[in-house]
């Protein structure tokens, strides 16, 4: 009886457990249910085009789902669309969404109220962010850097003008030897070129033998006056004849056996190569003829022409360096040793000179060469890439953008230029966001929404011409 009433107990305890769990369970799900059935999809979207909806489940063209959209209260209030413009002639536009003649979206234009904000310049553009993507906008951020420069061009190798010897006589006469007789040979320096007759020069050792002999009669004379004088006389003649270039060593020679010689060595006054010879064996000779004309290769000088842009960036003294095809693998270091004060008339360039060291004689003359020069001036600048400046007549601006699918147009002061980075002076500080690519159809849109905005703006009251008259005092009454 017991065992009965126990087991009776039991079971009922488990169905009324059993019971109460069901009953939680429904209390819970109940308000989800009615939840769920109260946000339903206003309507279907496609994942890879939002502009593709459908009123019911559908798919796209890869076989995605389209996406369901709820009505929800809490969502941002989406700007209404006021109609679409053509993004290459902003004056056409349509109130439906359309395509230009080259297959081109309209785009479209919001009702925007922070146009109406006094902090929104003039000209800023609002552009929905899919229709920003679609056109391929790019932006880059102003940053604080070191920009310096390498100036390239084209160099030609030219003798050293301060290393070029034009040897002229000093005499009248003819020539007797022409020793060194082929341009292009290399002479040492005091090497005899040539020998020369001149009646001029046999009467000048003619004087300087007779004062020698006079001096060797006169030197033990007892008078002071008498043996200065002989002294004075050789010493005279002596230097005549040096004027007349006659070399030490024929002066010497003449000293000691007072033999007058016939011609007279000319020799070379440096080393270098025969660049012209003006006269021939036989040829009679004057001061005006250039017997010679002797160019040192030691030193070569280089002369580039660079652009007017590159102008600011060199300077005296910046170090270069040079590769030849007739040298291959060789590089070549110099220096900048002077920038010409004009610029060519035809080109437009600067014409500067360079200076390199030919010790192996590897430098030609005439020769073509690569020419980098190494600017030392840098500038620690905010810069941004070049194509983010946006040049229209007389004003130079870039596109800042403010925030998602918003820029605005800003002037900027503009630089120096090197590796496509462009230095801002005014107008743009580090770490602000600017358009790079696109940009000409955002300028476009910026000009007509600056444009649209003073047409509707309230002009200004004008003061009566009533008004502006000063009042009288009183009236003024005529007989």
């Amino acid at each position: 009886m017991n065992k009965q009433l126990l087991l009776t107990a039991t079971v009922t305890l488990g169905i009324g457990l059993a019971g109460g769990y069901w009953l939680a369970q429904q209390s819970n799900h109940e308000p989800v249910v009615q939840s769920a059935d109260s946000k339903k999809p206003l309507f279907y979207r496609s994942t890879m085009n939002p502009s593709a909806t459908s009123p019911v489940p559908a798919k796209d063209d890869m076989g995605m789902d389209y996406e369901p959209v709820y009505a929800d209260d809490n969502a941002p209030k989406q700007p209404k669309i006021l109609f679409y413009r053509n993004p290459m002639n902003p004056s056409v536009t349509s109130p439906i969404p359309a395509k230009d003649n080259m297959g081109m979206d309209y785009l479209p234009v919001y009702a925007d109220d922070d146009k109406e904000k006094p902090d929104v310049p003039a000209g800023a553009v609002k552009i929905d962010p899919v229709t920003v993507q679609n056109m391929g906008v790019r932006t880059a951020i102003a940053k604080k850097t070191l920009l310096s420069h390498v100036v390239r061009a084209v160099g030609r190798v030219a003798y050293d003008e301060e290393r070029i010897v034009r040897l002229h006589p000093k005499t009248e006469g003819w020539i007797e030897t022409l020793r060194v007789d082929k341009t292009g040979q290399w002479v040492r320096k005091n090497e005899e070129l040539l020998s020369i007759y001149s009646p001029q020069l046999v009467a000048s050792q003619q004087e300087y033998v007779l004062a020698l002999n006079n001096l060797k009669v006169l030197e033990k004379s007892p008078i002071e006056d008498i043996r200065r004088g002989a002294e004075d006389l050789v010493k005279s003649s002596r230097e005549r004849l040096k004027l007349l270039d006659v070399p030490e060593h024929q002066l010497h020679d003449l000293t000691t056996s007072q033999a007058i010689k016939k011609g007279l060595h000319i020799h070379t006054p440096a080393d270098g190569i025969v660049i012209n010879i003006g006269a021939r064996e036989g040829q009679y000779v004057t001061p005006e003829t250039e017997l010679y004309m002797i160019a040192d290769l030691s030193n070569v000088w280089v002369y580039a022409d660079i652009y007017e842009y590159e102008l600011p960036w060199v300077k005296e003294g910046d170090s270069v360096e040079m590769r030849l095809a007739g040298v291959p693998g060789r590089t070549f270091k110099g220096h900048l040793a002077f920038i010409y004060p004009y610029a060519e008339a035809k080109t437009r360039t600067i014409k500067v000179r360079l200076v390199f060291d030919n010790a192996d004689l590897l430098l030609k003359p005439d020769m073509f060469a690569e020419v980098t020069i190494l600017a030392d001036k840098q500038l620690n600048t905010v810069a941004i890439p070049v194509e983010a400046v946006i040049r229209s007549g007389a004003q130079t601006q870039v596109l800042v953008v403010r925030g998602s699918g918003k820029f605005e147009p800003r002037q900027v002061t503009t630089g120096l230029s090197s590796n496509d980075e462009i230095a801002i002076i005014d107008g743009l500080t580090a770490g602000e966001e600017v358009v790079t690519s696109a940009q000409f159809l955002i300028d476009s849109e910026s000009k007509l929404n600056e444009a649209t905005a003073k047409m509707m703006a309230p002009s200004a009251p004008q003061q009566s011409v009533t008004e502006s008259l000063p009042a009288e005092s009183g009236a003024h009454k005529h007989d």
